[in-house]
């Protein structure tokens, strides 16, 4: 394959366990707009061309045609199962049942253990796959520090019967990881967070590095393709924030480039995901090349407009007054 990368010429993090981590990843959320299948064939060539970090989860309904894909890179390529770094997640409906939610994880993506593997939302409030924005399920309900809990014990649980090798939390904010830390018998290695150009949370993400757990930032580039109800007329494309365009036309790559450079030496992993071959490439080739220098970071970090694309508007409950309180915006847990 052309453009094939040295997977050992892409930055690695290091987890609080001392286990190396890839620092940029393929996401495989799709399911919007991708099959599958094209999905999977997007694995494989990713692989193939030097990805080493695959970020999973089971609400993408697409585990089982990666689990595939997986067995033909083991079988057809000298590429082994520990050069890999996968990644899955409990859906918001089997937060009672994480044990059964790993197992079909395991079984669908046909691997013996899961690298890491993250509660992907705080709370048990489920949607149907690809419902309207508007959508609300009357059994909603706010964070629960205890139910959360349980979920978390479940996940521990996992790692304790060798099934997982990390766990993480996903979505979280600074009082739901304030509230929850402390209880912890395994702390979570790493933390899923949006993470973008113009929604830096450099908050959350100096105290997830402060307690030893990698932030993993997804909409890298901001999303272009994330799901109509995702959208907002206010929302900032990141491609095309000023600074980021003239930053590019400087280094004379494409804007989404700049966003994965900008990520990765900032200190979080992202995990962009396209099915075209020659995005992927230079989605990871970006990293290993042409630093961006201390001013164009510095000005990126000025740039930021705080906004969020990635609302969770569906995973409301009775009597939230807006999108706003799945965030804690005042600084304590909302409806808790």
């Amino acid at each position: 394959m052309e453009n094939k990368i040295n997977p050992a010429d892409v930055p690695k993090k290091k987890l609080y366990t001392g286990e190396e981590i890839p620092s940029v990843g393929l996401g495989t959320f799709g399911s919007d707009k991708y099959t599958p299948e094209q999905v999977s064939n997007a694995v494989y060539g990713a692989i193939l061309s030097g990805y080493r970090l695959i970020d999973c989860a089971s609400v993408y309904q697409n585990e089982d045609r990666i689990g595939e894909v997986l067995q033909r890179v083991f079988s057809k390529t000298d590429i082994k199962r520990e050069e890999l770094f996968i990644t899955s997640k409990v859906w918001n409906d089997m937060h009672r049942e994480v044990l059964k939610s790993c197992e079909k994880s395991l079984k669908d993506l046909q691997l013996d253990d899961i690298d890491l593997y993250f509660v992907h939302w705080p709370f048990p409030n489920y949607h149907a796959p690809g419902c309207s924005g508007d959508s609300r399920n009357p059994d909603s309900k706010p964070f629960s520090v205890d139910e959360f809990m349980d979920t978390w014990r479940q996940c521990e649980e996992l790692v304790e019967k060798g099934m997982v090798r990390h766990i993480g939390m996903s979505n979280m904010t600074i009082p739901k990881l304030e509230a929850v830390l402390p209880l912890c018998k395994i702390k979570p290695a790493a933390l899923e967070l949006e993470c973008h150009p113009g929604f830096q949370q450099p908050e959350l993400f100096e105290y997830a590095v402060s307690h030893g757990i990698q932030p993993i930032g997804y909409c890298p580039i901001g999303s272009p393709s994330r799901p109509e109800r995702d959208r907002t007329s206010e929302d900032v494309a990141d491609t095309q924030m000023p600074e980021i365009v003239e930053i590019a036309e400087a280094h004379r790559v494409h804007p989404a480039l700049i966003c994965l450079k900008w990520a990765v030496q900032r200190g979080q992993i992202p995990i962009p995901f396209s099915v075209k071959e020659p995005q992927y490439i230079s989605n990871l080739k970006c990293v290993t090349e042409d630093p961006l220098t201390e001013e164009e970071m510095g000005r990126i970090q000025k740039a930021d407009k705080n906004c969020r694309l990635i609302k969770g508007q569906v995973f409301l409950w009775q009597g939230a007054a807006g999108w706003e309180d799945l965030w804690d915006l005042g600084g304590e847990i909302t409806g808790a």
